[in-house]
């Protein structure tokens, strides 16, 4: 089952990009990009039905994860087909139209909120009642839409992941445009941001950057990379190479700053979750 999943995958991605290149219409691609997705869905269906599973773990982890990925594509663009097709005319009618979208992703989070905290926690303990087929406990959080699914390609809760991980893109895509259309142009010379961290801090994080090889494919010197952040932020490094020396010789703490961010970032990822 992964070698076919894998492989249909691969090959519904290659396609759907293809044509996000070649597209000349945003309308008629997403139309196009529709039709693949149902096909290989089709195909997807076609093969489940025929092969089965070798196991319930192989069939937990194809309703989990693997029909999910996939659902979330159809997901994610019919409902940007919808937003573009439906989308008013004049900056403040777009602006409440796209708030509007926005709520009901939030709508979709409250009201599933202890699934979200399942999955997201990769839990596990109800898998078997989530994600295979026959097996539903209508206590758990059912949608109307299960008892209309075909029950031979769907269990109670695959769609609801597939849901999950498309409104996450949903919402990165509206924001997009929200930005885009009412923040971008405010104005056109940006403001220079000062670094107000500590200059280690900041020593620490070009090095990281630089060793992950991101900036030119890690094609230049860690002094160019350091003398753009110091021209960036208006802030004189002084030298950092002997700094960045005192951080190897730390005993503990090495990464003292990147590790802060680590934690607050999920720290943040968590509280807006449970918003």
């Amino acid at each position: 089952m992964d070698k076919f999943y894998k492989k249909t995958l691969y090959e519904l991605e290659t396609a759907i990009n293809e044509l996000e290149i070649g597209a000349d219409c945003s309308i008629q691609r997403i139309e196009a990009v529709i039709h693949l997705i149902l096909e290989c869905l089709s195909d997807v269906k076609e093969y489940v039905l025929k092969r089965g599973f070798k196991n319930a773990d192989e069939e937990i982890r194809f309703f989990k994860y693997q029909k999910p990925t996939i659902v979330a594509k159809l997901i994610y663009y019919n409902t940007i087909y919808k937003i573009e097709t439906k989308k008013p005319y004049g900056a403040k009618p777009i602006r409440k139209y796209l708030n509007k979208e926005l709520k009901k992703l939030k709508r979709f989070f409250d009201n599933n909120l202890d699934f979200y905290k399942y999955y997201r926690s990769n839990n596990s303990f109800l898998d078997e009642s989530f994600f295979v087929r026959g097996k539903h406990d209508i206590k758990l959080w059912l949608d109307t839409y299960y008892f209309q699914s075909d029950h031979t390609f769907s269990t109670s809760h695959d769609y609801k992941v597939a849901k999950i991980i498309a409104n996450d893109l949903i919402q990165v895509y509206i924001e997009d445009l929200l930005y885009n259309k009412f923040q971008k142009d405010k104005s056109k010379t940006q403001k220079k941001l000062k670094w107000t961290g500590s200059k280690v801090a900041l020593i620490e994080l070009i090095y990281s950057l630089h060793y992950q090889g991101v900036f030119d494919n890690g094609n230049n010197d860690i002094r160019e990379v350091a003398q753009y952040f110091e021209s960036a932020f208006d802030i004189d490094l002084g030298n950092f190479y002997q700094t960045y020396l005192e951080l190897r010789n730390r005993k503990m703490n090495r990464t003292k700053f990147l590790d802060a961010l680590r934690e607050e970032l999920l720290r943040r990822m968590d509280e807006q979750d449970e918003k």
